[in-house]
C-alpha cells in the first residue's frame, strides 16, 4: 500500500496493522462502535461549517461521520484521510449514489498537508476517536493545526481519562481498548496548549460523561482580523 510519498517505516507498519484489523471489521464497524464512541454526533453538529466551506476528517474510517456532516452541512466540500486503505474502500462504498463524493486518500495523519488535497487550508478539521489510535498523535495535532485556514477550527473528540467514573470501569475500559490498539491520551490538553502559540490559536476543553470522553475545539486566529 502506498502512502503517496509520506510513508515512513513506522507509518507503513501502522498502516499494515490497521488494514489487518479492519479488513473484516470495517463491515460491522459502525454497528459495533455506535454505543461507545460517545460525543461524535454533537461534535459534528457543532462544526458550523460555513456555506460552501471545506471540512476534512482525519481518520475518516468508514465515512460515517462525513455522511452525517453532509446531511447537516449539505453545501460543504468534504475531504477525508485515513491510513487504512481497507477503511477507505468502505467510505467510497458508503457514498456511492450520493449527491456528493468526498475526496478521500490514504495518508499519514502526522505528515499530511492541505495542498495534497488541492486546497490552501481547511475551514474545519475533525478528528474523532483517532488520536487514541495514532502512535505519534502529537504530530497529528501539529499537522492538523498547520492545515487549517486562518480563522478555521480543529475539533477533537476522543476517550478521556474517565476521571469521574468508578475505578473498576476505568480499568475494564482500558483493558478492552488495548485489544484494539487504543490508548486514551492523558496529556491531550497539555499537548495541544503547548502548540497554540505559533498559530495564535485558543482552545476550549470539555470533559463529557464524567470524563468518559474529552471534547476540544481549537480556533486558529484569523490573520485578517489580527491586522484590523
Amino acid at each position: 500500500m502506498s502512502l503517496d510519498g509520506a510513508g515512513s517505516a513506522a507509518a507503513v507498519e501502522h498502516a499494515a496493522r490497521m488494514d489487518r484489523m479492519y479488513r473484516y471489521q470495517r463491515h460491522i464497524y459502525d454497528i459495533t462502535r455506535k454505543y461507545y464512541l460517545l460525543g461524535r454526533d454533537r461534535a459534528i453538529r457543532e462544526l458550523q461549517v460555513p456555506k460552501s466551506g471545506t471540512l476534512l476528517e482525519v481518520g475518516c474510517g468508514t465515512g460515517r461521520n462525513l455522511l452525517l456532516a453532509h446531511r447537516i452541512f449539505p453545501t460543504a466540500h468534504l475531504y477525508g484521510l485515513d491510513i487504512s486503505a481497507e477503511m477507505l474502500a468502505t467510505t467510497r462504498a458508503n457514498f456511492r449514489g450520493k449527491a456528493v463524493t468526498p475526496q478521500v486518500k490514504v495518508a499519514d495523519a502526522t505528515t499530511f498537508q492541505a495542498e495534497e488535497f488541492g486546497v490552501a487550508g481547511f475551514d474545519r478539521i475533525l478528528i474523532s476517536y483517532a488520536l487514541s489510535m495514532i502512535p505519534d498523535w502529537e504530530k497529528a495535532i501539529e499537522a492538523a493545526l498547520g492545515a487549517l485556514k486562518p480563522g478555521g477550527s480543529l475539533h477533537i473528540v476522543d476517550f478521556g481519562q474517565q476521571e469521574q467514573l468508578p475505578g473498576w470501569f476505568r480499568t475494564a475500559l482500558r483493558a478492552w481498548l488495548a485489544r484494539f490498539h487504543v490508548t486514551p491520551r492523558a496529556t491531550l490538553a497539555e499537548a495541544i496548549e503547548s502548540r497554540l502559540s505559533p498559530f495564535g490559536a485558543d482552545m476550549m476543553f470539555q470533559p463529557l460523561y464524567g470524563g468518559y470522553a474529552w471534547r476540544v475545539i481549537i480556533r486558529r486566529r484569523d490573520d485578517q482580523a489580527g491586522r484590523n
